[in-house]
């Protein structure tokens, strides 16, 4: 069975790595243009990129599918595979060959770009992968095969990207091989419970010290990575990698940090906040320890 695979960002280099290493006959790699990065605005590839190129696999780079489909019609495949492509396959692309998703969310629940973000920032306590054929709509095809996967208080997008990569890869090989033999069933998901995802905004990373503590680490936990979540003291904007509760407690004014040698503290609503590993303006990511060390406060409430 030939593959052509669509997929742009980390979850979908590790589903064309595990394809491959499987020894499923990956024809192609469809993922999204090139863009403007770093200072000088220099155009980079998608790090996909260079992994297909590693496998010797061709790489198509299409801004719009719909304007390319005698290309797609010329390319020997049987079946196109998506991970993570981050774009609407047209009708007309899929009526050249089936096609089905690798999605990290138990579909119906969180629909769109942003499962795993969403799941953490809603403080689940599982999420899944569901493996469906690829229809029109917004994640809304027929579903093959779906695994719960729990998620943990120490879990944030890294880590629970990871788990959901490990059994995504496991249920498509296992989805293909049922697809070759013809033994594959559908089932049709419940629209009364569909749920989507947003996209996700920098200014979404904001710490509002107003909201709970538990939000505010659920928060961290999403946007470990990008975009990494901030809050200003004074004119500094200090990121937030990691953090959790530090206690329950609501002793001093919402936003003010709370003078410990051994813990880099703030106060929340109901709560305060410990981060654990932050970074300064022009600084290096260091743990609070290192940070309240070499850092001199110049205010010592949050925003002012």
């Amino acid at each position: 069975m030939k593959v052509l695979f669509f997929g742009t960002p980390y979850f979908a280099e590790k589903i064309l790595e595990n394809l491959i290493a499987n020894k499923v006959d990956v024809v192609g790699v469809v993922c999204q243009e090139d863009k403007p990065a770093g200072r000088g605005n220099k155009m980079v590839s998608p790090n996909i990129v260079n992994v297909a190129k590693s496998f010797s696999l061709p790489v198509y780079q299409f801004e719009k599918l719909s304007a390319h489909i005698e290309d797609f019609k010329n390319i020997d495949y049987d079946i196109a595979v998506t991970a993570s492509y981050g774009k609407f396959l047209p009708k007309k692309l899929l009526d050249i060959k089936p096609c089905i998703n690798v999605h990290p969310s138990l579909l119906p629940k969180y629909r769109g770009a942003t499962p795993i973000q969403t799941a953490l920032l809603n403080g689940d306590k599982f999420t899944g992968v569901s493996i469906m054929k690829t229809d029109v709509g917004m994640d809304d095809g027929d579903i093959y095969t779906q695994e719960k996967v729990e998620i943990s208080e120490e879990d944030n997008y890294t880590t629970l990207s990871e788990k959901l990569i490990e059994v995504g890869n496991r249920l498509l090989i296992e989805t293909l091989q049922k697809i070759a033999s013809g033994s594959e069933k559908l089932t049709k998901q419940d629209e009364k419970n569909a749920t989507f995802t947003k996209m996700i905004e920098k200014e979404d990373a904001i710490l509002d010290f107003n909201n709970d503590v538990e939000i505010l680490v659920n928060k961290t936990k999403a946007f470990c990575e990008n975009p990494v979540c901030f809050f200003f003291l004074g004119e500094d904007r200090i990121k937030v990698f990691d953090a959790k509760i530090f206690n329950k407690t609501c002793d001093f004014e919402i936003g003010t940090i709370i003078k410990d040698k051994k813990h880099f503290l703030v106060q929340a609503k109901n709560g305060v906040f410990e981060i654990l590993t932050c970074q300064a303006p022009g600084g290096k990511k260091l743990s609070a320890q290192n940070f309240l060390n070499g850092y001199r406060f110049k205010s010592m409430v949050v925003g002012r």
